[in-house]
């Protein structure tokens, strides 16, 4: 496919943003000035902008060295984004590649340049090495910065650059092989005398292979993808059965995410913690760590909550996994930021697991604390220049928390795909020490064929304590519309006496809930509180139903009413409740207390501001109707509720409710994907828990099994087609 090239112009870009959201064309042509790096260096002045530099700040005042006049970013979304951010305040040029369904993203808004390289699917445009050359080209780029996944550990794509006399803006092609080889990095982190998890040093073949050598090395072991990472082609088996599915799913979703199917099999370290060290290296023989980040909250081996520093590590036991890991760098003579991940347990005792030879999704936090902007020391390293830094250098300055936000469905296995577009968009930049790094805005579509990550949300504070406040306070004031988002579930985890006291694994979620994630889950106290609000709400907006242009719509109408008598549904039950009224403040009395509820009670703001009991909290109004059913956000969960006047309550128990969907005869889709494999066909008989089909939805595949044991009464889909959430896949008599 020919690459098409636009130039993006700032009077292009007005008209091209003509009609969009406010926070769109912000997005388009801002300049913006995020604060990621605050470290003075004595020998290149400005580095970065300071604390307090407003979006739009000029850069033309500051100095940096001669580095590469033009860059290709080789990704999109907010790494991209990301990138770029630091391209301009270096007064680097950028270009963004794109496929045609990203053609109006925000990272093609923010370049200099943009460069369609081919249709939707990853394989025919961000995968598509030829595409992504001609536009190197085309555009007269000097470097590649690859972000993270796609591209970025493909040591075909670095050598093709170098040949062409274009930088990487990573490691060079040994490093990238030898790292992302699991096999191979295994086998160089053993000779240079790093701690290993014991496993089979090979590749493992056939399904027969897996079961023979997960039995030598005894139950239970990790199948994963020999190539790749992002936890992607990863199951752990606890016996026979469970080895030859994970094999099976591992083969494909390596396959599909990588190119490369091939497996290794290793002990699984029970209950570990997840740590990772960040690692910074020059081609100069320089080779620093920049201190931990802790990583053990997971869903599916993919991160979900990372903080830094981790509230494990002692001083002694950083130290020693930093210089391990810098001795694996300067084993395969790596030269860029790397990241070296380690297995903890109990006993402190680390094992090397993987090495990322690429810039870290969670990287934010690395940055905060030490005041490094990676990004910009990616592109110095690149060029040629040493590090700026000794080792003493890198300080521990504060605690940083980021929390992915992920267009999921947090209720389903911790987190299903969601799609859909952003109706209303707004990230909560009006707080202090929140950074947001997205590459989304207003009107953005998340669709089937990227990672549905929404942004990384990050917070910062002296403190750990005063971080997970800041964090609290922000997922508080994310408002998301039009996706179904995993916000209720980053909320209850960094509030949770578990995590708070820093009792982690990465069996946190399992271990806390057993279950399933079912959202907050209410004290008595919560509740009075989210009924109490959801009756001030709803009397608020019939006063302002009978107001126009602040005065009453009917004059004969009482104007000193003061006390409504209602009714509160929640879950099933009716709660009489009793309001009354002074200016913007309620009397609540409910379950035989008396909350008072105040507030400036903007029914237009996405936002409820509130105080309970003098008590701040921030809510969100969901949805409203007439006829008293509204859904409220509390405590990051969305709750429905329905107010009613006494009469309405009676008359409502006579209307018939609807029974619900018997969901044993019949199989759904609980996301939206693309059909895998189907494996029943009309008639056969399939016993309870037995596969039906697969989906791969993000290139994660998802067995679908009966819930019962019974006969196939009809299928409803067929492999290589796309199904919605909730599409009828198979029905059983």
């Amino acid at each position: 496919m020919a690459a098409h090239i636009s130039t993006l112009s700032l009077p292009r870009l007005l008209v091209a943003a003509k009609n969009a959201s406010l926070h769109a064309r912000w997005q388009a042509v801002a300049h913006s000035a995020v604060r990621y790096s605050t470290v003075p260096v004595p020998q290149e002045k400005h580095v970065w902008v300071d604390v307090g530099k407003s979006e739009g700040a000029d850069s033309s005042n500051l100095s940096f060295p001669q580095t590469f006049d033009k860059i290709l970013i080789a990704n999109r979304g907010e790494i991209a984004c990301r990138v770029m951010k630091t391209c301009r305040m270096m007064g680097i040029q950028t270009v963004a590649v794109h496929s045609d369904v990203d053609a109006s993203a925000v990272h093609v808004k923010m370049a200099d340049q943009a460069v369609c390289v081919g249709p939707a699917p990853t394989n025919q445009s961000y995968l598509n090495m030829d595409a992504i050359m001609e536009a190197v080209r085309s555009t007269g780029a000097q470097a590649v910065h690859p972000g993270y996944g796609f591209l970025s550990e493909n040591k075909e794509f670095a050598r093709r650059l170098a040949a062409e006399g274009v930088a990487f803006i990573g490691p060079d092609t040994h490093a990238i092989q030898a790292m992302g080889d699991k096999i191979e990095s295994k086998l160089i982190a053993k000779a240079a005398q790093v701690n290993t998890i014991p496993g089979f040093d090979g590749v493992v073949e056939t399904v027969e292979d897996a079961v023979r050598i997960a039995l030598d090395i005894g139950y239970p072991v990790m199948i994963k993808a020999s190539a790749g990472g992002g936890g992607k082609g990863m199951r752990i088996a606890w016996n026979e059965e469970e080895t030859r599915d994970g094999f099976r799913f591992s083969t494909q979703e390596a396959a599909s995410s990588f190119g490369d199917s091939r497996l290794l099999i290793e002990k699984f370290i029970d209950n570990p913690r997840h740590i990772e060290i960040q690692v910074l290296a020059d081609k100069h023989g320089n080779a620093l760590w920049l201190n931990e980040r802790e990583c053990s909250i997971q869903r599916r081996n993919q991160k979900v909550v990372e903080e830094a520093p981790s509230t494990f590590l002692d001083a002694d036991t950083r130290r020693a996994m930093g210089e391990q890991a810098v001795l694996l760098a300067q084993a395969v003579q790596y030269s860029s930021a790397g990241t070296v991940e380690f297995l903890v347990d109990s006993h402190k005792n680390f094992y090397f697991l993987e090495m990322n030879t690429r810039l870290q999704v969670e990287h934010p936090i690395t940055e905060l604390i030490t005041g490094l902007d990676l990004v910009q020391q990616m592109i110095r390293v690149a060029k040629g220049y040493p590090l700026l830094h000794k080792q003493e250098d890198i300080p521990i300055n504060g605690w940083a928390i980021e929390s992915r936000v992920y267009a999921e469905d947090p209720y389903k296995s911790f987190g299903l795909p969601s799609i859909g577009r952003l109706s209303q968009y707004q990230e909560p930049l009006n707080l202090s020490n929140v950074r947001v790094d997205s590459g989304i805005s207003e009107g953005s579509d998340i669709s089937i064929y990227y990672d549905p990550m929404i942004s990384k949300l990050v917070t910062y504070g002296a403190t750990r304590a005063e971080a997970l406040s800041k964090m609290e306070d922000a997922l508080d004031n994310y408002v998301i519309r039009g996706v179904t988002h995993n916000i209720p579930l980053l909320r209850e985890i960094i509030t949770h006496p578990r995590f708070i006291s820093g009792d982690i694994s990465t069996n946190f979620l399992p271990e806390v809930y057993p279950d399933g994630f079912k959202g907050h889950q209410l004290t008595a106290g919560g509740q009075r509180e989210l009924l109490a609000s959801a009756a001030a709400l709803h009397v608020s907006a019939q006063l302002r139903a009978q107001t126009f242009l602040g005065t009453l719509r009917v004059s004969a109408s009482s104007q000193e009413r003061r006390r409504w008598d209602l009714c509160v549904e929640l879950g099933g039950e009716r709660h009489p409740v009793v309001v009354s009224r002074t200016g913007q403040t309620y009397t609540v009395e409910v379950g035989g207390e008396s909350l008072v509820v105040s507030g400036e009670w903007d029914l237009a703001s996405p936002l409820l501001p509130l105080k309970i009991n003098n008590t701040p909290r921030m809510l969100q109004c969901l949805s409203r109707t007439a006829s008293g059913d509204i859904c409220l956000q509390y405590l990051g969960t969305s709750f429905k509720v329905r107010v009613l006047s006494p009469l309405a309550a009676e008359l409502s128990s006579f209307m018939p409710e609807k029974v619900p969907e018997d969901t044993s005869s019949i199989l759904r889709s609980p996301m939206p994907g693309s059909v895998v494999a189907v494996s029943v066909k009309p008639g056969d008989t399939v016993a309870e828990g037995q596969e039906i089909c697969v989906i791969e939805a993000m290139k994660m595949q998802n067995s679908m099994t009966a819930a019962k044991t019974g006969k196939v009464k009809s299928v409803h889909c067929k492999a290589g087609e796309t199904v919605g959430e909730g599409d009828l896949l198979v029905e059983l008599e």
